[in-house]
């Protein structure tokens, strides 16, 4: 996450806070606050870690597809600073994750490839990171 979608999120919940009159301890104890993610939008190290292509991947790569011509190449660049966004996401006081899984990364080959250890081990490590926090 950048700082700058971090502080627009801090600054929405501040603004709905002084519309509504609401404030978190209005919430039951129980209540989630989360945030949300999809792996093609913010992880970002294509083709890195075993990873293969998926159809996003093709599709935004053709010519004429993107007007932009951008690509989720390195999107967020979760991938290499999920311990800096899962910092950022603890520090805005999010106690629920809702991410996605990249079967690109997961099974390169698709379901009759060999699992890739490389890109298990990466959600291992983000949802170690994430308990430590208690963000899920």
């Amino acid at each position: 996450m950048e700082l700058k979608k971090v502080f627009a999120f801090g600054l929405l919940f501040e603004l709905i806070s002084l519309a509504t009159g609401l404030d978190r301890s209005d919430f039951p104890s129980s209540f989630l606050f989360g945030t949300a993610t999809s792996c093609y939008q913010i992880e970002g190290g294509y083709l890195e870690g075993n990873k293969s292509l998926n159809n996003w991947d093709v599709f935004t790569h053709m010519p004429g597809n993107i007007k932009d011509g951008s690509t989720g190449d390195v999107a967020d660049d979760h991938y290499h600073r999920y311990m800096e966004d899962v910092e950022l996401m603890h520090s805005l006081g999010v106690n629920s994750y809702r991410f996605s899984i990249s079967w690109s990364r997961v099974l390169p080959r698709g379901r009759f490839g060999e699992i890739n250890s490389i890109g298990v081990k990466f959600y291992n490590d983000l949802i170690d990171a994430l308990l430590l926090k208690g963000s899920i």
